[in-house]
């Protein structure tokens, strides 16, 4: 049944919406295929799963809600997003998530080596690098040797559902004909589309997403307000400044000095240019 809301229903989402992959991927059973079929290897047993896992460092810092932050018994973090608008500073986005990871994994005053292997993966419903390729990973190598390994234990992963290239696992290629179209094709996907309808089922789950549209909803109307209170307080703030240096040209002027005095004086004064001070100097005149 639709609702009179500005988030879509639960009962429209797909695995593809940050919500539904999160709460579908809390289980492990769903969890731990995905991650051996997007990095082509074995993952330790899970030990921890957090979805929606909202992070915040220090003061006006940049907040993100982590769509599903995960360790394994060997201590590794995966940490995977789900992409469905193209942005173009994905890379910076995955540095910045990567970063907030690493504050959290090292507590203040325990050694670097402390830093856990950790893995950023992003599957995207676009080409966020338009080579066609299902899947790209990135680590640190010098520029020089490419045999040479920084070695700091950073991987960042991005699954392109929209790609044609590269040697991918069945598993994975099912996988993604899932996320594009929602086609089963085989126990895996089956797995994951029960999981989607058993949480569109419960009201357990329905109740935890409106609450979180909810608040998101007021978290951008207060930010939308304070945007707005800003610009007004900055438009107040300019307004007083433009006034003082029209008094002072004013106070100037009755004073008997010239133009260039006047110039000069709001250079000295306010900082201002050449430029911009003529223009208080000698304003456009108006027309009715």
């Amino acid at each position: 049944m639709k609702t009179n809301t500005a988030f879509k229903p639960l009962e429209e989402l797909s695995l593809m919406d940050d919500y539904m992959f999160a709460a579908v991927m809390r289980d492990e059973i769903n969890l731990k295929p995905l991650l051996e079929y997007i990095l082509s290897t074995k993952v330790n047993e899970i030990a921890f799963v957090e979805p929606q896992k909202t992070e915040k460092e220090g003061y006006q810092s940049h907040g993100i809600r982590l769509d599903l932050y995960v360790k394994d018994e060997s201590g590794q973090v995966f940490n995977v997003e789900v992409q469905t608008s193209t942005k173009k500073n994905l890379p910076k986005r995955m540095r910045y998530y990567q970063s907030v990871i690493d504050i959290n994994i090292l507590a203040p005053g325990v050694d670097y080596n402390n830093l856990s292997r950790s893995f950023v993966i992003f599957i995207c419903n676009f080409d966020p690098f338009e080579d066609e390729r299902y899947i790209y990973t990135f680590e640190n190598r010098c520029l020089e040797d490419l045999d040479l390994s920084f070695d700091d234990e950073t991987i960042k992963v991005v699954v392109n559902t929209k790609g044609k290239k590269g040697n991918i696992s069945q598993e994975l290629k099912e996988l993604i004909d899932y996320l594009n179209e929602g086609i089963v094709t085989g126990a895996y996907t089956r797995q994951l589309d029960d999981a989607v309808q058993l949480v569109k089922a419960s009201e357990e789950r329905r109740h935890e997403y409106m609450v979180m549209m909810i608040r998101d909803m007021e978290k951008r109307e207060e930010g939308r307000e304070e945007g707005l209170r800003e610009g007004r307080e900055e438009g107040l703030k300019e307004g007083r400044e433009k006034g003082r240096i029209v008094g002072t040209v004013e106070t100037m002027r009755d004073d008997g000095k010239d133009n260039q005095a006047i110039i000069t004086r709001l250079i000295k004064k306010y900082g201002l240019t050449p430029e911009e001070a003529k223009v208080y100097v000698f304003p456009k005149p108006t027309t009715v």
